[in-house]
């Protein structure tokens, strides 16, 4: 519900604060006086585009702020908790138009875009006019309205998931095709390339493997002669025979040394058992360097088809089981391609199914919701003077979609076998208005405290026609807010809350004002909209009776 505004220093306005009620309010004036840059400077603080040039003259900058009360329930908190801003009880909206044209936008202190300014204004003002295209007369929202009217968002949501469902056994359909028809492009080289790679069969790390045993017998080969050298340099024929047959002689002439050969004998007898050690590493050398020649010509053979085949297919050769395994899961993709995509065609008919059936339901289900909402708005019609036009809801076929497969649009005749249109294009002003009225009446529901605003609604309409617009826009205001600019003494008279609208000329300015008016300033007033600027007495009996009525 909007609870205030604040306007500086916008247009003709200096200076103006306004705080609105729940109920019917009421915006009255001459022509000219400012009502519609109330509205301006309103649509402003929400975000809507309009006038260029905003700026007061002579004002480096222009301000407004509005506040409103919001609800627990009330839709604008999911916004401001989708957009990451604080949500209170009260929400405040304050935007800055610089005199080079540039703005910024604030909601509760945190800056913000002016986008996220429209999204509020979605969830908090409806604005009914004949120059609105943002409600009634738009006609991409009808199909909305109707759902509304029928209480058919149950419906609507079963659609949207069968359609969401339908969407996703389609993509995965389309992936699979696509995957497959790829696959059967290269059937063949799969075929030949998976033949081969499990005839050569090549092992996790069998490359470097083969490759250290290759390197391994290649250098056996070179150094085998010299180890089998040094094996009979060290053995019984070479140095350990020597260094035997030296302690021999030394043992024989030890008694008659006097001591002097223990150190020589000490040490010959751990060059002994040190020759032996490294005799027998030498042997086991040997024994290990032996090899057969024809396995390493079978280990070349290996290892050159492993490196060949990487070279082939442009992978490294210890790449090469993981490669083939990746080509073996394709082949195997393409011999049970048929049966994944029959499983997948019949998804999609199943989800096709789901949704035709829902679809169908919604299309039914909005059908009657037309049906009835054609009977309540020539119901409307006949206490609005209109009883001889008709209202209809016309259906299109639409493409299927997640809000099924309706096109919606309300179209209207002014009189009974002309031929119907849109309203905004049939419909003169005051029908169009009484229109726009009946329609809101029949539509409205639980408004989640949304404010509507009627911009002249009442225009070139007078008398008892005025008076039943003026009862159904108090009608709706009995459900939350109504904010109404007007011309018509009738529906002023039936206002819970009432302000006058006026333009003045100060030091050569002009400048706008709204007065909020008292019991007798309203008769006043009531009695202008009647006479003229010359009030009567008999215009203030009649204004009295109006709002005694």
């Amino acid at each position: 519900m909007l609870r205030g505004l604040d306007i500086r220093d916008m247009l003709i306005i200096d200076r103006l604060e306004l705080t609105f009620q729940p109920g019917l309010n009421v915006l009255t004036g001459e022509t000219g006086a400012g009502k519609s840059i109330l509205l301006d400077s309103l649509g402003f603080v929400l975000g809507w585009r309009g006038r260029a040039e905003l700026v007061r003259s002579g004002a480096e900058q222009g301000e407004v702020q509005a506040w409103f009360d919001l609800p627990a329930d009330h839709p604008a908190r999911a916004v401001l908790e989708e957009c990451g801003l604080p949500v209170e009880d009260e929400l405040i909206l304050r935007r800055i138009n610089s005199r080079e044209g540039r703005k910024t936008a604030w909601v509760n202190d945190r800056r913000c875009s002016g986008e996220v300014l429209r999204k509020l204004s979605e969830t908090l003002i409806e604005l009914h006019g004949q120059h609105d295209d943002r409600g009634l007369l738009n006609p991409s929202g009808h199909r909305g309205l109707l759902d509304e009217f029928g209480k058919l968002d149950d419906l609507r949501g079963r659609t949207r998931n069968a359609w969401r469902d339908l969407a996703q056994s389609r993509k995965a359909l389309q992936v699979a095709e696509t995957a497959l028809e790829a696959i059967r492009a290269e059937e063949d080289f799969l075929r030949h390339a998976v033949a081969e790679l499990e005839a050569l069969d090549p092992q996790e790390g069998e490359e470097e493997k083969l490759d250290t045993e290759r390197r391994l017998m290649q250098g056996a080969e070179r150094i085998r002669d010299d180890v089998a050298k040094a094996q009979g340099a060290l053995g019984h024929e070479g140095a350990e025979g020597a260094a035997s047959d030296a302690m021999r002689w030394l043992e024989g002439a030890v008694e008659s040394a006097e001591g002097m050969l223990d150190e020589a004998l000490s040490a010959l007898s751990r060059a002994l058992v040190e020759l032996d050690e490294a005799a027998g590493s030498v042997s086991k050398c040997l024994e290990q360097l032996h090899f057969d020649p024809l396995e390493l010509e079978q280990t070349e053979e290996r290892l050159f088809a492993i490196r060949a085949m990487a070279r082939k297919h442009d992978v490294q050769a210890e790449e090469l089981p993981k490669f083939a395994a990746e080509l073996r899961q394709r082949l195997d993709q393409l011999e049970q391609g048929d049966a994944d995509l029959k499983a997948l065609v019949a998804a999609v008919n199943t989800a096709q199914g789901q949704y035709d059936k829902t679809a169908d339901a919604l299309s039914a289900g909005r059908k009657s919701a037309a049906e009835a909402l054609d009977q309540a708005v020539t119901r409307e019609l006949a206490p609005l003077k209109m009883e001889r036009a008709v209202f209809e809801t016309v259906f299109e076929t639409a493409e299927d979609g997640p809000e099924g497969r309706d096109e919606v649009t309300f179209r209207v005749a002014t009189n009974p076998g002309a031929p119907s249109g849109p309203l905004a294009k049939i419909a003169s002003g005051g029908e169009l208005s009484r229109f726009l009225l009946a329609l809101k009446v029949c539509l409205a529901g639980d408004e989640g405290g949304i404010t509507m605003i009627f911009d002249e609604i009442d225009r070139g309409v007078g008398g008892a026609t005025a008076d039943a617009v003026g009862r159904r826009l108090v009608q709706l205001a009995g459900q939350g807010q109504v904010l109404v600019v007007t011309h018509s003494p009738q529906v002023a008279a039936l206002a819970a809350h009432h302000w006058r609208v006026e333009k003045r000329v100060e030091d050569e300015m002009t400048l706008s004002t709204v007065t909020p008016l008292n019991a007798d300033d309203r008769v006043d007033e009531i009695a202008r909209m009647l006479s003229g600027d010359r009030i009567t007495d008999a215009a203030r009996a009649a204004a009295t009776a109006l709002m005694t009525a």
